[in-house]
């Protein structure tokens, strides 16, 4: 922060000034010093947790819950040798926070996105909070399942029913031995309310991980366990806490549309957009990027596969 700057070089700054006699008055005073201490002091520590919940290769939405806690409870608790100016400056950042994040819809996205990290759960949604929470998942869960159980017996009816055309002949099908146990319209062995309660039951009951460990990386070797709320997770744990990732990548694309390539077409600055958030170092060893049209393919050799990363 500049203020840290100017308070470790006050002395240095105060030499400079000292020797210009027309610069003498800006000469910072002992007051000087004492309000940007009072400044540095209430606004230092929100730096590394902002730069923190900015990030992108990460998942930031359930830092949220946990963040606002630690602002409340520590970082923005009124201290006794704070001095007026300090306090003043914790009492309105707490109070724009709590005005910013106190919509109803809001907590609750910010409840559910907490629930399902494995770091926090229930650790910092309040008591009256958590059935309604639960019971929200529960309802997005069923309809999820049913929606696919639906489109999996359509699916599974349109391969069985080969038409008569289609099949030889003078010839009679044989049949499979598993055909003689399928039932005509397979059904879940339990009522799917039941299925995503025990889910969500089973989840809860499993301790939490470490506070450094990676949530995409725990969802990933649990998604066999949770089927139904590893979605969930996906469809949650995706939105960005704050709208710093979506400011670089308009700031990326600024960059490559200037004045000199303002005729770029809108397909080609896609693929220039993700080049430069996606770097060639990021691909394996022995690839080649190939692009073709709107289109990046990414070719490689040592394993003989072509990938297609963009369209």
């Amino acid at each position: 922060m500049m203020i840290a700057r100017v308070l470790e070089q006050a002395k240095a700054i105060s030499q400079v000034l000292s020797g210009d006699r027309y610069a003498r008055s800006l000469i910072p005073t002992w007051q000087d010093i004492d309000v940007l201490e009072s400044i540095h002091k209430a606004l230092h520590p929100l730096l590394e947790l902002t730069d923190a919940l900015s990030g992108e290769e990460y998942v930031s939405i359930s830092y949220l819950k946990p963040v606002l806690h630690l602002f409340a409870t520590s970082v923005l608790a009124e201290d006794a040798e704070d001095t007026d100016l300090t306090k003043s400056i914790k009492t309105q950042v707490l109070a724009y926070l709590n005005n910013k994040y106190g919509d109803p819809n809001i907590q609750e996205l910010l409840d559910v996105a907490c629930f399902l990290d494995p770091r926090f759960k229930i650790q910092y949604i309040s008591t009256d909070n958590i059935p309604a929470i639960k019971t929200r998942l529960k309802t997005e869960m069923v309809d999820l399942a049913q929606r696919t159980y639906h489109r999996e017996k359509r699916s599974r009816t349109e391969t069985v029913q080969m038409p008569q055309s289609a099949q030889p002949l003078g010839e009679k099908a044989k049949r499979s031995l598993g055909s003689f146990f399928k039932t005509s319209a397979a059904s879940p062995s339990l009522p799917v309310e039941d299925v995503t309660e025990a889910e969500l039951n089973n989840y809860l009951m499993t301790p939490t991980i470490d506070g450094e460990d990676d949530t995409l990386a725990w969802w990933r070797v649990h998604k066999i366990s949770y089927p139904q709320l590893c979605i969930m997770a996906r469809k949650y744990l995706c939105v960005p806490a704050t709208s710093a990732p979506s400011e670089r990548l308009f700031s990326t694309g600024g960059n490559i549309v200037t004045c000199t390539r303002s005729s770029l077409k809108p397909a080609k600055v896609n693929i220039l957009v993700f080049l430069a958030k996606k770097p060639v170092s990021h691909l394996e060893q022995n690839c080649w990027i190939i692009i073709a049209g709107s289109a990046i393919l990414v070719v490689n050799f040592s394993l003989c596969g072509v990938l297609l990363l963009c369209t």
